[in-house]
This record gives structure tokens, C-alpha cells and sequence, in this order.
């Protein structure tokens, strides 16, 4: 499904990534886990199109993103869930579901929205309610529901687990191991990725921007 070989990004002056490698499977389940600073991000957001690649190649199912502009890749069926969630506060939850399926104009919203309904039925309960009146964990869940609106052949999901109570890292992570059925590819980053021991098909190390396996 995905592959990268040889990726090197840099900010500015200051080079984050240095040969990075990894492939994923289709329908695989893969965590890239570092601490705070490893690249971990760098490369999720690198796989997304929104950091440029200075050296190396990707590609999804024989496409080459590096060729293919942010919107392109969303619309190829990658979606991308961050860190910080960035959900639009005033918006509904529901409303922050379909935005990305607004963006890219496709038709079948609805079908989409009853499939992460169907995944994730705790969003339907929250539909109705602004994302703003969510706790933090709440909003992670919207927020990997968003991206499965537009991620229908490759999910990456950023820290998904970071700074959420035992109990909602604990529905993540069930909602994870859901998608293994669907025949989505997913990669999961974090510095403990503890809670998705038991989803996880195979394991990448990073350090400084470096693959430690």
C-alpha cells in the first residue's frame, strides 16, 4: 500500500528527517513509536504533503506523492488525524465530520458519515453538540472519525493516545482494531503506543529522524 524509501525533510536550515524507510501492508496495522522531537510527525505530515520532501521517494499503491499536492493525496484516500485534533470549536460535531468530504466535493457524504457513525457510534451521540463542549478524549475520537471520512485506503493517526484518560484510549484503541476488517491500512505514532499492543501487525523505531530497525 505505502512505501517510502530514503526520505529526508528538512525546516528551514535544520534537517529532521535522514533516510527514513517503512512500508505498510495493505490492511496492516503499523506503529511508528520515538519520544518528543524523534520525527515522528515530520513523517506523517511528509506521507500528507504538508512538509516537502527534500530526498527520497513515496508512494501509495504505485502513485508518487511526491507529485501529488496535499489536496491530492487527501482525495486519493489518505486522512490524517493530529495531534492536536484541530477541530473547528463552534462547529457541530457533526459539521466537523463532513468537512473534509465538503473540501473535496464528493458526493457520497452521507454513506461516508453512516459508515464512521457505524465504527464510531459514540459520534452520533455527540453529533448535535459543538466540538467545543467535548473533553479532550471525546474530541481525539471525533477526530479520528474526521479523518476516516477522507481516509478510506490509508489512515494515520498522530498520538492518538496523548494525554486521554485509560478508559477512551481504551475505546481508541478497539476503534482501531475495527478498521483491520475494513481493509485500511493504518499507522498509529506515539512515544508508548501501550494501549494498541494488541492491534499493532509490525513496528517502526525512529530516533532523530533516523530508523532504529
Amino acid at each position: 500500500m505505502l512505501e517510502i524509501n530514503n526520505l529526508h525533510v528538512s525546516l528551514g536550515t535544520t534537517q529532521i528527517l535522514r533516510g527514513v524507510s517503512l512500508s505498510v501492508p495493505k490492511g496492516a496495522i503499523v506503529g511508528l513509536i520515538g519520544r518528543n522531537g524523534a520525527g515522528k510527525t515530520t513523517t506523517l505530515r511528509a506521507i500528507m504533503g504538508l512538509v516537502k520532501a527534500r530526498e527520497g521517494t513515496l508512494s501509495l499503491e504505485g502513485t508518487d506523492l511526491t507529485r501529488t499536492p496535499a489536496h491530492g493525496r487527501t482525495r486519493l484516500g489518505i486522512g490524517y488525524a493530529p495531534e492536536d485534533r484541530r477541530l473547528i470549536p463552534d462547529l457541530s460535531v457533526e459539521e466537523n465530520l463532513c468537512v473534509p468530504a465538503w473540501a473535496m466535493g464528493v458526493k457520497d457524504v452521507q454513506p461516508r458519515l453512516e459508515h464512521v457513525y457505524r465504527i464510531i457510534p459514540e459520534a452520533r451521540e455527540f453529533g448535535p453538540r459543538r466540538a467545543l463542549q467535548l473533553s479532550g478524549g471525546q474530541q481525539k475520537l471525533v477526530a479520528v472519525g474526521r479523518a476516516l471520512m477522507s481516509g478510506t485506503r490509508l489512515l494515520m493517526l498522530d498520538e492518538p493516545f496523548e494525554g486521554v484518560a485509560p478508559a477512551l484510549s481504551k475505546r481508541i484503541a478497539e476503534v482501531i482494531g475495527q478498521l483491520r476488517g475494513e481493509g485500511l491500512s493504518v499507522i498509529l505514532s506515539g512515544a508508548d503506543l501501550q494501549h494498541a499492543g494488541a492491534v499493532l501487525d509490525q513496528v517502526y523505531r525512529i530516533d532523530r529522524g533516523q530508523m532504529l530497525n
